[in-house]
């Protein structure tokens, strides 16, 4: 007879991650790992897919992908249903920045780049799995935002927009999912140290370490929260940020730090 230990061992989750070549997409595939899930790591650099692919002592598939290819994505998704079912959780991380200015016309080309690929990559990612987990009346979607979404930020103009669209359409869904049983949660976390924050050359304050905050939104996930801010001190600045009047935030970010227009960072 099979001890009581065996019996109350829970079955290993499937979770699926874009993003996942580096910065908090790496960090959410090592912390799942450690909890015997079986992955599904998607991003555009396959040769750092494999590399994490070999480190991981977990089942995981992996597929190099452009997020803004929903036929690519849609592959993805299938392959990864076939061979494991239906995934538990479904992380739509994968994420790009740039420094842009709308008065330089070859900005113009980022700008179209960083909706593509932080709005239109979150609904390519989670689109497969929306039915099939509709129909097991299960399953958790999580898209990974930002505190720059919450209000506009002096030369990250496509950044912040494109965070705040993600945002918006995250609540959407929620709401959507609502009767499915399918849960959504958005998570904005302020400054994780990763890649795309090395090249920064102004103040961060309340930075995380990428596998600390991997650690908090894995948490915040299995809470089905709705919506997070990370860290909890970030928290409180990004809701007194959504306070201040325009004329206090216009005072404010005049003289602010921008982001280098030339950096070009995947999560």
């Amino acid at each position: 007879m099979p001890s009581q230990s065996t019996l109350s061992k829970p079955a290993a989750r499937r979770v699926f991650i874009t993003g996942a070549s580096s910065g908090i997409g790496t960090a959410l595939a090592r912390y799942y790992a450690t909890q015997g899930a079986t992955l599904g790591l998607v991003a555009r650099r396959g040769e750092l897919l494999a590399e994490l692919q070999t480190s991981l002592n977990t089942e995981c598939a992996i597929y190099t992908v452009d997020v803004r290819d929903a036929d690519a994505m849609r592959g993805a998704a299938e392959d990864f249903m076939q061979r494991y079912g239906t995934p538990d959780i479904v992380i739509a991380n994968a994420g790009v920045s740039r420094g842009t200015l709308t008065q330089y016309a070859e900005d113009l080309a980022a700008f179209r780049a960083v909706m593509d690929i932080n709005v239109l990559g979150m609904v390519h990612t989670f689109h497969p799995f929306i039915e099939p987990m509709c129909r097991s009346g299960r399953g958790h979607l999580a898209g990974i935002a930002s505190v720059a979404g919450l209000r506009g930020l002096p030369g990250a103009s496509a950044y912040s927009a494109s965070k705040a669209a993600a945002i918006s359409y995250l609540e959407s869904l929620r709401v959507e999912m609502v009767k499915s049983g399918v849960s959504v949660t958005t998570i904005c976390p302020g400054y994780i140290k990763t890649p795309m924050t090395d090249v920064n050359t102004y103040p961060m304050p309340f930075m995380l370490d990428a596998d600390i905050a991997a650690a908090k939104m894995a948490h915040v996930i299995d809470q089905k929260r709705r919506y997070v801010i990370l860290p909890w001190q970030m928290a409180l600045v990004g809701r007194f940020m959504k306070l201040l009047p325009a004329w206090v935030w216009d005072w404010a970010m005049k003289n602010a730090p921008h982001k280098a227009r030339t950096d070009w960072d995947w999560l």
